[in-house]
């Protein structure tokens, strides 16, 4: 489905030049993912948006989730019986004259590694809150990777069919916790629960909402006169009134510059399951978030949109669907126009690697892509050189800036359970590693048949543990430790610890860096004051526990 939209852009364009083609492509574009915290709503939200843009006819088509029917993104076993979203899921559709490219995202804290890398993808993303319980700890903390990446925020207000806060509050906790001034774009007629429509501040119109069953279809919507909903509603349509004044008052009005520039957001509500103002959030995202722009070297130089084909890996998956037992690395293009089977350069090693089989992911649904422009997210199969952080290019040299990994806080002892399954399972805990989804932690004293698992949270165990025995057939058992502090350090250091009580050092696997584990946060400080001077440098934190 989203190599149609690939070949339909391309059709469209294909007599303007090459290097103003892209730029032209390029301003079609508009990639972002929904962030929020574990039961907001975003996997329901996504699904709503690809069946607003007409490329799904039914929710359930895209994650198939509480025994809805259809293909799903969330597609391992265990995301179907917790009801989360464990992977990152890409959707790539045609809306209006935009190409909209959304990657839903985990919304388990255990896995905001993955959430990270995605955000370095995307040129925007839509904060999700739940009408009921606003900011919550993980929606914060991914709030804090968009101010640092630069990231422009737009805000959903969802769940606004169930009782819940006031809108005014909820603003206000917005612009107190995170320094978002908030401006809304719709506002609604009606209490938390008691939803009677939405209002569009800039030019007052309100809309009704007729809403379907459990929000399989789409809903439909009517334009109503301000007098007869007034004539109505009396009391919900005077308080929506009074409020719209005190937004005007205090200068809550759209400013494009203060988006862009992070200092405020654009705020919508709506309620997703029911679709209700899911098609205007779609429209606010083409109106609003920013198309592709120059992305910044490892230098700091900016690629411009039409230098040569260049892309950053953000993830590498294997098993996504047990009829294709490959490996797809995900890879957000940068520059110029990719075409299948072109030979870029990787650029951590200087050797070619050849695009043969790039793909378009909808749900489980695989699309061969032609080609694709700066915003666009191609899967390229077979990709066992690539991890996440990697670099692509074509002719002219680059390097985008690698992607941190956590401080990761759980540690395990992992071991092969079945003495002959060893080559399998030390060919899943290599792919595991290179893909991301733990990262391997090794050292002389421990060995080959024992690394060490470092995670952010513990439920990477439960799915490093489920892949290894599914798709590795390799049963394993772990031993937990008991450090939960990470820090970098070097060989001086690793050689001041060694031996020190409740401390390890351990190298990992991917990028050979030197960790220092410790038992707390006290045992961390104990050995700073014993050894001044020592590295102990600190990784980006996973949580707000430090």
């Amino acid at each position: 489905m989203s190599g149609a939209v690939v070949e339909k852009s391309a059709g469209e364009s294909a007599r303007v030049p090459g290097d103003a083609r892209v730029e032209i492509e390029a301003g079609r574009r508009r990639t972002f993912a929904v962030i929020s915290h574990p039961d907001a709503g975003k996997s329901t939200l996504t699904e709503a948006l690809a069946l607003y843009a007409e490329v799904i006819d039914e929710a359930g088509a895209v994650h198939g989730k509480a025994g809805r029917r259809g293909v799903t993104s969330d597609w391992m076993e265990m995301e179907r019986k917790r009801g989360i979203s464990i992977t990152s899921a890409v959707l790539q559709f045609a809306y209006h004259d935009c190409v909209i490219n959304l990657l839903d995202t985990p919304g388990h804290g255990d896995f905001s590694e993955d959430t990270y890398r995605v955000l370095a993808a995307v040129d925007a993303a839509v904060m999700l809150l739940d009408a009921a319980k606003g900011l919550e700890p993980q929606t914060l903390k991914l709030f804090d990777v968009c101010r640092t990446r630069g990231i422009p925020v737009l805000t959903f207000v969802n769940k606004w069919d169930r009782p819940g806060r006031e809108a005014l509050e909820l603003l206000d906790e917005v612009e107190q916790t995170i320094g978002l001034r908030p401006m809304p774009v719709t506002w609604p007629v009606g209490v938390a629960g008691e939803l009677r429509g939405l209002v569009e501040v800039a030019t007052g119109e309100f809309r009704r909402y007729s809403r379907t069953a459990g929000g399989a279809t789409r809903a439909t919507v009517e334009l109503v006169p301000s007098e007869v909903i007034a004539a109505e509603e009396p009391q919900y349509w005077a308080t929506a009134q009074d409020e719209l004044a005190l937004l005007e008052e205090i200068g809550a009005g759209f400013d494009e510059k203060d988006f862009l520039a992070g200092q405020a957001t654009p705020v919508l509500f709506g309620a997703a399951l029911n679709g209700v103002g899911v098609a205007r959030l779609l429209d606010a995202l083409v109106e609003l978030a920013p198309a592709p722009e120059a992305r910044d070297d490892a230098d700091g130089k900016p690629r411009p949109l039409d230098a040569p084909t260049s892309g950053l890996v953000f993830k590498v998956q294997a098993g996504m669907d047990r009829a294709h037992r490959d490996r797809m690395a995900f890879v957000r293009i940068c520059s110029g126009r990719f075409e299948r089977g072109m030979v870029l350069t990787h650029a951590g090693t200087g050797r070619p690697f050849a695009t043969k089989y790039a793909q378009a992911v909808f749900g489980q649904q695989r699309t061969t892509v032609e080609e694709a422009f700066p915003g666009d997210i191609v899967g390229l199969v077979n990709a066992g050189a690539l991890r996440p952080g990697d670099t692509l290019y074509a002719e002219s040299p680059v390097h985008f800036p690698a992607i941190p990994s956590f401080a990761p806080e759980h540690f395990a002892v992992v071991r092969g359970a079945d003495a002959g399954s060893f080559k399998q399972f030390r060919r899943g805990i290599e792919q595991l590693d290179s893909e991301g989804v733990i990262q391997v932690l090794t050292s002389d004293l421990r060995g080959d048949q024992a690394p060490v698992l470092a995670a952010v949270g513990p439920l990477q165990f439960e799915v490093v543990t489920a892949r290894l025995e599914s798709e590795f057939r390799a049963p394993v058992t772990l031993e937990h430790l008991g450090y939960s502090v990470t820090r970098r350090t070097d060989a001086a250091g690793a050689a001041l610890l060694a031996g020190q009580s409740e401390v390890e050092v351990l190298t990992r696997r991917a990028d050979h860096a030197m960790l220092a584990v410790f038992s707390n946060k006290w045992r961390l400080e104990t050995i700073r004051r014993k050894f001044e001077g020592i590295m102990l440098e600190a990784l980006p934190a996973g949580s707000t526990a430090h």
